[in-house]
């Protein structure tokens, strides 16, 4: 087997690099034994919590082979290991030659059980981190393991000749491990091979077989798009489009994005200056549901498949299986960055095709995308034994607001500050701690956190220190001329004045567009109004006279 994919694969959820070498120095020098061993345990404690993975000792983050220094002996170490692990951790260890260097790689699968280290830690593997793993969680991890057999159980009358080679070789390119399609399989835990014969997991007909609905009829997606905001039946049935996709998982994704997308209405938003045509729904929030859906339903439930309903307000996505714990709903609504997976086998093959990536990241960009288009947070429920996913197309702010709040688009805002500068904006740009407390349910520590950082970048200030009344002072200013401005500039050196007229027959807008823009320059110094109503026209701004 080619060790090149050691070097070349990014780290991330299946995948850690660790060097030997210290190299906060001039020189490079080989780092204590018991600290490198420390590193291998805790990585691999982390992953065998989660879905698994590969640890490689040897190779720097940048993946510069230094290897493992001859002082290191295998048999020690991997003794090392075990003494810090508790229960005893089943690893598999080989030690790879690399450009002339030793290099060790250290493999666990996910673990029916779950393991600690000896200073009292629990760690899951999340994205690229291996990160402190709450203890009353433990018990709630090891009933949600008891869900993950279904993937992994062997189907007797599925063989090699059942898979769509092309993609299983795909596959091979994707991560770097050029094997044989047999060995491949194994490599990545979808089959195994007893006594000469090749044995085939569900996860491997789900993912590469050309039919996998001979082994599970109801593993497709169904796409519903229906006429109005709710569903009705009999005589009043108000389906538009009806379409059942089938396909290996790993084609399956591409499909329903392809078919759905064309069935989503698109509609206008002013940015900047111009229309853009934008989809009613963010492509990232109804696309990371589904691959989710895909990922984490539950395969045990043949009767039921995912469904995808359009209706003219929103988009569900109905997911088969409730969630695994120590998954939430309550957690998902925090945003927290919490990754199970009741098929890890699964999740690393969609990982490796590009469909997954920063696993535990998904939720929380969903409700950042969803809100940065102005539109309502993605709802979560369960019903009737399925994860449903629901996001509105109903946007919360009115379109000035969020047109306002495209000017702090350069400035680094959480979600909850954008959304409070949006509340003040509709609220003569004035607020309290109070009201932001309850806007965002954060607590008076956190909104004072909140606050102060917005005015250390110069957008608020406290106006009323009595009643700790603050207000958004300015928009953030830019040394580059917005693009509005540099198409008037001519007029403006030709007249010394622009009209309202002027920007409406330059622009191309309307008249409401105009006023909206003149605003606009105005409060960023661009331009100076002088005169009212129909006799109103714009000289240069304090911005123009200062940089003459």
């Amino acid at each position: 087997m080619t060790g090149l994919w050691l070097t070349t694969q990014p780290e991330g959820q299946f995948l850690e690099r660790k060097s030997c070498y210290d190299r906060t120095g001039v020189t490079p020098r080989p780092r204590p034994i018991p600290e490198v061993v420390r590193d291998v345990a805790e990585a691999l404690v982390a992953m065998a919590n989660a879905d698994g993975g590969t640890i490689v000792l040897g190779v720097e983050d940048d993946g510069a082979v230094t290897g493992v220094p001859d002082r290191y002996h295998p048999d020690t170490v991997r003794r090392q290991i075990q003494d810090l692990v508790r229960p005893r951790l089943h690893f598999r260890f080989s030690e790879v030659p690399l450009e002339g260097q030793r290099v060790w790689v250290f493999e666990t699968d996910w673990s029916a059980e779950v393991h600690q280290l000896t200073d009292g830690r629990y760690l899951l593997r999340v994205g690229s981190q291996s990160l402190p793993f709450p203890a009353g969680d433990i018990e709630a991890m090891k009933r949600s393991r008891l869900q993950r057999a279904t993937e992994m159980q062997f189907l007797p009358d599925a063989t090699l000749a059942d898979l769509d080679l092309a993609l299983v070789e795909e596959l091979a390119h994707k991560s770097g491990m050029l094997l044989p399609p047999e060995d491949l399989l194994v490599r990545y835990q979808l089959a195994e091979k007893t006594n000469g014969q090749l044995r085939l997991t569900l996860a491997a007909v789900l993912l590469f077989a050309r039919d996998p609905t001979r082994w599970h009829p109801r593993c497709g997606i169904e796409f519903i798009r229906w006429e109005g905001t709710e569903r009705r039946t009999g005589a009043e049935l108000n389906i538009v489009k009806r379409i059942r996709m089938e396909a290996p998982l790993v084609r399956l994704l591409e499909e329903s994005y392809r078919t759905i997308q064309q069935h989503i209405p698109e509609r206008q938003r002013l940015v900047d200056l111009f229309f853009e045509e934008r989809l009613e729904y963010p492509p990232f929030a109804w696309q990371e549901a589904i691959v989710n859906a895909v990922a984490h339903r539950d395969y045990r439930l043949h009767g039921i498949g995912i469904e995808v309903h359009l209706f003219d307000d929103r988009m569900e996505i109905w997911s088969p299986g409730e969630l695994v714990e120590p998954v939430t709903l309550e957690r998902l609504n925090r945003r927290e960055r919490v990754h199970v997976s009741r098929n890890p086998r699964i999740v690393r093959v969609l990982v490796a095709f590009g469909y997954m990536r920063e696993l535990g990241e998904g939720i929380p960009r969903m409700f950042e995308v969803m809100e940065r288009e102005g539109l309502r947070s993605p709802e979560f429920r369960l019903e009737g034994g399925r994860f449903v996913v629901t996001l509105w197309n109903t946007p919360i702010y009115r379109p000035e607001t969020m047109r306002w709040l495209r000017q702090f688009e350069g400035k680094k805002l959480t979600p909850n500050q954008r959304r409070l500068l949006a509340y003040a904006y509709e609220h003569g740009r004035r607020f309290t701690s109070r009201a932001y407390q309850k806007l965002v349910n954060v607590d008076l520590y956190t909104a004072s956190r909140d606050i102060k950082d917005l005015m250390r970048q110069g957008i608020v200030q406290l106006t009323r220190p009595r009643g700790r009344v603050y207000e958004v002072v300015a928009e953030p200013v830019t040394s580059e001329k917005p693009p509005e401005f540099v198409a008037l500039e001519p007029i403006l050196r030709e007249h010394g004045f622009i009209k309202n007229e002027d920007i409406r027959r330059v622009l191309n807008i309307s008249t409401w567009q105009a006023n909206w823009i003149a605003r606009k320059l105005v409060s960023l110094g661009w331009l100076e109004p002088e005169g009212k109503k129909k006799g109103r026209r714009y000289r240069p701004g304090r911005r123009i006279i200062e940089s003459s």
